[in-house]
């Protein structure tokens, strides 16, 4: 298997002492290997931080404290996450799986205890299907499954090529369900993409499943993850459609990336890739697996200079 491969730089974050670095360059690529600190932040510790911006504003709204503000804003507060989640605009022209796009070496300065800092498992919690756009919002499914699969990938390709900040794929239903049987396992995870010459920037992926026919994939800059916990805003959403997988052997993918939050479609087809490579793992690929399995535990064990390293594998 080719690889391209980051130096390590050794360190131990469990002494007492200072930690010694013995750094190691290779063109603009630096990595700092430290090891997973496991950390559980507790959801209240956002409303803490806030507590008495939020106590002004439960005060201008004639409310006695901040549990009665959450009370009067739950409701908005939940439409607008429904929004975010559910509004997915269509896509662009892809390949029928995700290309493989070599990327530059990456480097880093974020250890594991920081990516994973605050992050709470949430194994297979269904979103509400309110708003979830199903693939009949985007093609006559009847009519679609009489026509040959070249056709139908095609056709699912033109029908988002007009958006330029589009995702779009169709998968090969063995692929997909590969993928989606390591999702209700593993529903969360973080993939990195490269910076040039900046290091590596870390993003935080969960996986939801709406409706019997939709899967969904919602990925969040990890920093603001771990600041606003629930309350953050996602920067790329992508959608499984399982209508066809029966009849024609596909799944359609289609999503978006949300212009002006800092990440480019192609990055956005990036972590797809990315993605695919993690979610396929244990067919050829045992140390991606072992990421994914470490990360759910929140292991010791788990590396970011591991991640980065599997991420930049080809295949």
């Amino acid at each position: 298997m080719i690889a391209f491969r980051i130096p390590a730089i050794r360190h131990s974050l469990l002494r007492e002492v200072a930690p010694c670095l013995r750094t190691s360059q290779r063109r603009w690529a630096q990595v700092h290997d430290i090891r997973f600190v496991a950390s559980h932040r507790k959801p209240d510790d956002v409303f803490e931080k806030y507590r008495e911006k939020l106590a002004r504003k439960a005060k201008e709204e004639g409310l006695s404290d901040v549990e009665e503000l959450k009370v009067a804003y739950k409701e908005n507060i939940q439409k607008q996450r429904d929004e975010a989640i559910n509004t997915v605009l269509p896509s662009s022209t892809s390949s029928s799986s995700f290309p493989p796009r070599p990327l530059p070496p990456i480097q880093t300065e974020a250890s594991a205890e920081q990516a994973l800092s605050g992050i709470k498992p949430s194994f297979n919690k269904p979103s509400k299907p309110n708003g979830v756009k199903t693939l009949s919002s985007y093609i006559d499914i009847e009519k679609t499954r009489k026509l040959p699969q070249k056709e139908i990938e095609q056709i699912w390709r033109l029908r988002h090529a007009h958006n330029p900040q589009s995702l779009c794929a169709v998968i090969p239903e063995p692929t997909y369900n590969r993928i989606v049987a390591t999702a209700k396992s593993h529903p969360q995870f973080i993939l990195p993409i490269p910076r040039e010459g900046k290091g590596a920037e870390m993003h935080f992926l969960e996986w939801t499943f709406p409706t019997p026919t939709t899967v969904t994939v919602i990925f969040t800059h990890l920093a603001e993850y771990r600041l606003r916990g629930e309350y953050s805003q996602p920067h790329t959403i992508v959608s499984h459609h399982t209508d066809l997988a029966d009849s024609k052997g596909l799944v359609l993918l289609q999503g978006s990336v949300t212009e002006g939050r800092g990440v480019s479609v192609e990055e956005g087809k990036w972590l797809l890739m990315c993605l695919q490579k993690f979610y396929t793992a244990g067919h050829g690929n045992d140390g991606r697996k072992r990421l994914l399995e470490q990360f759910t535990r929140g292991d010791f064990a788990f590396e970011i200079n591991k991640l980065l390293e599997e991420a930049e594998k080809i295949t």
